[in-house]
């Protein structure tokens, strides 16, 4: 109640301009995550108030009342939820930007089928690969030949204008893309811009300077899946995530104001920053970054 309180109350400073909602902020399994019963998770699941969604943000114009999703989450119904409740606004979604194919991120798709909500040709914007692994794989081709999802097509750098007011631009990211590309997102208004890269593997695999997209906008929200190496049993290698640590020592020699545009998001369950007393997150916000919180309201 408080944070929808929070974000209702937030929204109405601004309630001319464009703005982004966090919906989540954990990596794909959510927090606490299955079967974990390790320190990190063990005492949290019988808090279900300290519960975090999977990584998710809408966008909102208040001014047309249109709102999207970018990626659907295996906690889809209860972001959907969030996101009517905060904006006082039930009308269907006005598309769903999808990044990439790992299971955070599109699977709750299947609650637009007819088991659910059975939804009307809903805006599914997409990659091509992303178009075509929903297209020819079951369940998901399902929700196409019943017109529960309309596929939309984007292409690696160019923009979509969605009104007046708002344009999206996708960008190629590298990424482990065994099913389909992954991309971020770049949401540009009429004053502000702001970067959705909620996954992505080394910094240094990208042929972008990350010093000169902080410059370049407002707000980011950066992959912090991992705060350090070491952090899960397996070589980390194998899921080759910029650490925290990593993504903060680039930018270090940042001046304070653009230190600030970074929030990081898609928080596995073993990170550190999912606890707001642990030193890691005391660190990390005292350098400067932040840390991305359900409920938090952008405006743009």
């Amino acid at each position: 109640m408080k944070i929808l309180l929070f974000i209702f109350l937030t929204i109405q400073v601004y309630a001319q301009n464009p703005y982004v909602i966090i919906l989540g902020t954990a990596q794909d399994g959510g927090f606490p995550q299955a079967a974990c019963m390790k320190e990190c998770c063990k005492n949290i699941w019988v808090k279900p108030e300290k519960h975090i969604g999977v990584s998710c943000i809408a966008l909102v114009d208040p001014i047309s009342n249109e709102k999207w999703l970018f990626d659907a989450t295996p906690d889809f119904s209860e972001q959907l939820y969030l996101l009517n409740k905060t904006t006082e606004n039930n009308k269907s979604l006005d598309g769903i930007f999808l990044t990439h194919a790992h299971i955070g991120h599109y699977t709750g798709l299947m609650n637009l089928g007819r088991e659910v909500m059975g939804a009307t040709e809903t805006k599914v914007y997409a990659m091509p690969k992303m178009k075509v692994f929903l297209e020819t794989n079951n369940p998901w081709s399902q929700l196409v030949s019943l017109q529960n999802i309309s596929l939309e097509n984007l292409e690696d750098g160019k923009e979509m204008v969605l009104n007046s007011r708002i344009t999206v631009m996708p960008f190629k990211v590298p990424h482990r893309d065994e099913f389909s590309e992954t991309v971020g997102y770049k949401i540009i208004t009429n004053t502000k811009s702001l970067i959705f890269i909620p996954d992505i593997d080394k910094w240094q695999k990208w042929n972008k300077d990350l010093k000169e997209l902080v410059k370049e906008n407002d707000f980011l929200l950066l992959d912090g899946t991992f705060y350090k190496d070491g952090e899960i049993a397996r070589p980390m290698s194998e899921v080759p995530h910029p650490f925290v640590t990593e993504t903060m020592g680039l930018l270090a020699d940042l001046p304070q104001n653009e230190k600030e545009k970074v929030h990081f998001i898609h928080l596995n369950h073993t990170n550190p920053l999912l606890n707001i007393k642990s030193k890691e997150t005391i660190y990390t916000l005292k350098s400067g970054f932040k840390i991305s919180k359900s409920g938090q309201v952008i405006n743009l």
